[in-house]
């Protein structure tokens, strides 16, 4: 991880959303990793700020550092497999906010490239129509504003930088994206403003359907409404047909 200085924000240490005796949902502060990194100075994460008040806690998926938003944790290891297995067989869904960089021409679409590390430059992800993995992403519009805009984003897959590097190659990098954009765009805002807002997902226990939702401290219009702005929703497998642990 190419990180000249870690200063990750210290208030709130943790911001719990939701917990219950199976799993966690916390909010995750941009600045902040999801878990610790190769280098001593790079330890404190979410992850090791919650396990010492729950020691068995795994995480289950991650989000870049300077994104901010959901993340789900399980307290077991029977959750953990449950919910591994549902990332894997793309049973979530996940709504992001992000604030671009120009007005998209098109009020929602769908972005269908496929992606690679760009290994030379990583963490940097490219476009590879070759050797890819397929990737798609579905936009739309939520606010027009003088120099940006605020999309809704819905990544039907999961891979590395994917929001990021997409936005960029519809011609709207995130603003204050250090890797994708430059100029205005980078100077626009202090953090990288990408939000993870909406995470439905099984319950490991009940196997019931939920969402959790958590405000966009940088577009508080925000709404949690994951089946209605993008409709039809991509179809979730039947859960109680998967292979389970």
């Amino acid at each position: 991880m190419a990180m000249t200085e870690y200063n990750p924000p210290r208030e709130p240490w943790v911001d719990i959303v939701f917990e219950d005796e199976h799993i966690l949902v916390a909010n995750k502060p941009s600045g902040l990793l999801s878990v610790p990194g190769r280098l001593a100075e790079h330890h404190d994460s979410l992850w090791s700020r919650l396990v010492a008040a729950y020691p068995d806690i795994q995480v289950v998926h991650r989000l870049d550092m300077d994104t901010s938003g959901l993340m789900l944790l399980a307290k077991h290891k029977e959750a953990e497999r449950s919910l591994k297995k549902q990332f894997q067989y793309r049973l979530t869904h996940k709504v992001y906010y992000a604030r671009v960089w120009g007005h998209p021409a098109q009020p929602q679409g769908e972005v269908d490239l496929p992606l690679i590390c760009d290994w030379p430059n990583r963490p940097r992800q490219k476009v590879c129509f070759v050797d890819g993995k397929p990737s798609t992403t579905l936009y739309q519009v939520a606010k027009r504003e003088e120099h940006t805009s605020i999309v809704r984003l819905l990544p039907i897959t999961g891979r590395s930088h994917q929001l990021r590097v997409h936005m960029q190659m519809l011609g709207h990098p995130i603003v204050g994206d250090e890797f994708y954009s430059e100029g205005e765009a980078f100077e626009f805002s202090d953090r990288l403003a990408l939000h993870a807002a909406e995470l439905s997902f099984y319950h490991p226990a009940s196997e019931v359907l939920q969402s959790v939702f958590v405000p966009c401290d940088f577009y508080l219009e925000a709404e949690a409404m994951i089946f209605n702005y993008f409709s039809p929703v991509p179809e979730l497998p039947d859960y109680k047909m998967l292979p389970h642990p």
